[in-house]
């Protein structure tokens, strides 16, 4: 099943559910308005939007119309919480290194995690608006899952089973505000601006066979002006699985229906892929030439981040956003 949420001008906008192939839609106002109140309801709600799902993929679908992924919102515009892990150690690692400083052992036993803000997350082709360039743009490519409800101590093989949704993500980084940030031992708040989604979020079975061991076996692609930087694989290098991820953040609290957590950049191992952030490649940079080359994102820059199917099918629609200077505060 595929969900998306349109910009009807509201805050939460209203679900939509979306066929297989991307192409058409239908409200789902007669089952639950928002994503967030399916999720609320999942075993009662989830039969009806798949009934929805079957007629649209059938071509029956009763009010469709056509799927316009530049209406979309970001399938839940303000989440419960939004959290990002680290589960590509090797990312970590490049970074360390880069800057002359070794990787502790902890690193492989137990993710890195942060908690973001949900209370503005973006839509797949809205504005990456900032103020300065000088604070150091950078994208960064993720997939993320949405849990339902997930009890405290829940295990890895527990929160597998309360993964709902999964969808791509753009966690923008200001990496000139990360070190001075991170120096006070609170950690990011600056550095990390609004995080971006796909369109379209799907269950875990529209996968097939990608889904396995609670990781995405597939490539995910990232263009930045329009040139492909990087086509990692997701399901490679990945030390921290996502139901590892969710159990680690529900060790000591309930985790609500609702939030989202993410992969953390999707980095393999020798470069040969690419990138998923402009970071990465200039710590390649440094740690081989003793000093970076490629910038950071300029106003006017764009980031296209995909991922498809074994048939070079969409599965979430493209996140395809402009970076863009911010006007005066309102």
């Amino acid at each position: 099943m595929k969900l998306a949420t349109l910009n009807d001008g509201t805050r939460d906008g209203q679900l939509m559910v979306v066929s297989r192939d991307l192409k058409t839609a239908q409200l789902a106002d007669g089952v639950a308005r928002t994503l967030q109140k399916a999720l609320d309801d999942w075993r009662f709600i989830a039969p009806q939007l798949d009934a929805i799902y079957q007629d649209l993929n059938q071509g029956r679908g009763r009010r469709s119309f056509a799927f316009d992924a530049t209406q979309c919102m970001a399938p839940l515009p303000r989440a419960c919480q939004w959290v990002d892990g680290s589960a590509y150690v090797n990312h970590v690692e490049l970074v360390r290194k880069a800057r002359g400083a070794e990787l502790p052992a902890s690193f492989w036993e137990e993710p890195l995690m942060y908690q973001g803000g949900s209370d503005d997350l973006l839509g797949p082709h809205d504005d990456i608006s900032l103020f300065h360039e000088a604070w150091g743009i950078d994208f960064e490519a993720e997939v993320a899952v949405i849990t339902d409800d997930v009890a405290m101590g829940a295990t890895p093989d527990q929160a597998l089973q309360r993964i709902r949704l999964l969808m791509l993500a753009n966690d923008v980084s200001l990496r000139n505000l990360i070190p001075d940030e991170l120096a006070k031992g609170f950690g990011f708040l600056q550095a990390k601006p609004a995080t971006s989604f796909s369109p379209v979020a799907v269950t875990p079975d529209e996968l097939g066979d990608a889904w396995k061991g609670g990781k995405v076996h597939l490539p995910l692609h990232s263009s930045w002006n329009g040139k492909l930087v990087g086509k990692p694989q997701a399901g490679v290098d990945m030390v921290f699985n996502f139901p590892q991820l969710i159990a680690h953040l529900a060790q000591t609290r309930n985790v609500r229906a609702g939030s989202i957590i993410g992969s953390g950049t999707v980095s393999n191992s020798g470069g040969k892929r690419g990138y998923s952030c402009i970071a990465e490649q200039r710590c390649l940079e440094i740690i081989a030439n003793g000093s970076a080359s490629t910038p950071y994102m300029a106003f006017g820059d764009t980031i296209r981040i995909e991922m498809f199917d074994a048939d070079g099918k969409s599965i979430f629609g493209a996140i395809d956003q402009t970076v863009k200077q911010a006007g005066a505060q309102a």
